[in-house]
């Protein structure tokens, strides 16, 4: 089970691609911005998950993940309420995914849904890569170093969390008996106090004896506020609660994001490999063409023919940006020929112009500071290693390689 302060605890990352466009914003940045105003984030930028796929573009990823970066801030991330950091330059996580692909079956890395799907789709890259077949595994490791209790991701990704429960599981199984465990959680016991270990004695006999869970939640939250006990000592006390092992790494669960609603300009799902992509910095005169020029109703032909919105490329953008009765006037103004697609055109193109104003004036002060740019990942690169050595700690430790005299 998690504790009180993983449960809060969420992490999520974005493959470098370069700038983000309107379908990353309305799909993942909106929800971030959401989320780390409610638990505690860490947001990195998956640049080894980068060379999986793009190994043989290896030299675009530095500029890419800069513009990455950029977009998040612009768009209203705030390192001052999430970490923000790289994945490599957190080499603990390398580690981690060493020692897990050590009591990992592969075959529950071949089962996994996407590896057959992209395969499939990336047909064109020699993917009969050793990296390709363990990202999943990286995946894990990514969040099972910061025991992380929530992991935002939409249905295509909910088996990579399964996958990390399932590793979590496993390696808990192999490491969390450790000798002496008993003894070492009774000693812990004793380190908060006679009042507090009194109480924790008696939600431990009130669980374990009337399955009160109630008095397990309140064990948990105990725990979390006791300032002198180690992580692992805490860690230790949260499976003596439960009655089974020591605890190392937090079996996670998937938050289910929301689809993005955010239709490309051709109708398909915004993708720069459909080039139908309105990027966030985008100049406004470029967006107004792209707007303007937007496929719609082929039933239009001239402007007096009436059109139906349900074909229209244009109407799925409405559906995001305007309101009730913006969205009634194009209705009846397309149906009956009452309107011109021009004028349907409009509403959104302000509104998209509107959105993108402050963000592309935020990225212009990062794009003109860069020492700011680079501090701010630094400190949060910082903030994460601090995170992982402590896991990594414990990891080791519980595995038998941490060599102390």
């Amino acid at each position: 089970m998690n504790s009180v302060v993983t449960q809060q605890r969420v992490l999520s990352g974005m493959r470098p691609t370069g700038g983000l466009h309107l379908g990353h914003y309305h799909g993942v940045l909106k929800n971030w911005i959401k989320l780390q105003h409610e638990y505690e984030c860490f947001f990195f930028v998956a640049d080894w998950h980068a060379l999986t796929t793009h190994y043989e573009e290896a030299s675009t990823i530095d500029g890419h993940v800069w513009d990455m970066v950029i977009d998040w801030l612009a768009a209203g991330v705030n390192p001052g309420s999430a970490k923000l950091f790289i994945q490599s330059r957190v080499p603990e996580h390398a580690e981690l995914h060493l020692l897990l692909s050590m009591v990992t079956p592969l075959g529950w890395l071949e089962r996994v849904p996407s590896y057959k799907d992209q395969q499939e789709k990336l047909k064109e890259k020699d993917l009969s890569t050793y990296g390709f077949l363990g990202y999943p595994l990286l995946q894990s490791a990514d969040i099972l170093m910061y025991k992380a209790g929530l992991v935002p991701v939409g249905d295509d990704q909910v088996a990579h969390v399964e996958l990390t429960r399932e590793v979590a599981r496993r390696f808990n199984h192999l490491y969390g008996r450790e000798a002496g465990f008993e003894e070492k959680a009774e000693a812990a016991i004793k380190k908060m106090g006679k009042k507090n270990g009194r109480l924790y004695k008696s939600l431990q006999t009130r669980y374990r004896e009337k399955g009160d869970h109630d008095a397990l939640d309140t064990g948990r939250a105990l725990l979390d506020a006791q300032q002198n006990l180690t992580i692992g000592d805490k860690e230790r006390l949260f499976g003596y609660l439960e009655g089974s092992g020591r605890m190392i790494l937090v079996e996670p669960e998937s938050m289910l994001t929301m689809a993005s609603r955010m239709p490309g300009l051709d109708g398909q799902k915004m993708s720069k490999s459909y080039n139908n992509t309105i990027p966030l910095r985008e100049d406004p005169a470029v967006i107004e063409q792209k707007l303007r020029t937007m496929p719609t109703d082929p039933a239009r032909v001239r402007r007096t023919d009436a059109g139906n919105p349900a074909k229209c490329p244009v109407w799925q953008l409405h559906e995001v940006y305007t309101d009730d009765e913006v969205r009634k006037w194009v209705q009846e103004g397309c149906t009956t020929a009452g309107i011109g697609c021009v004028d349907c055109k409009q509403p959104v193109i302000d509104a998209v112009l509107k959105e993108l104003e402050p963000i592309r004036d935020r990225a212009k002060q990062f794009i003109e500071d860069p020492n700011t740019l680079r501090a701010i990942i630094a400190e949060g690169c910082e903030a994460a290693r601090d995170v992982a050595r402590d896991t990594m700690e414990e990891v080791r430790e519980a595995i038998g390689l941490s060599y102390k005299n």
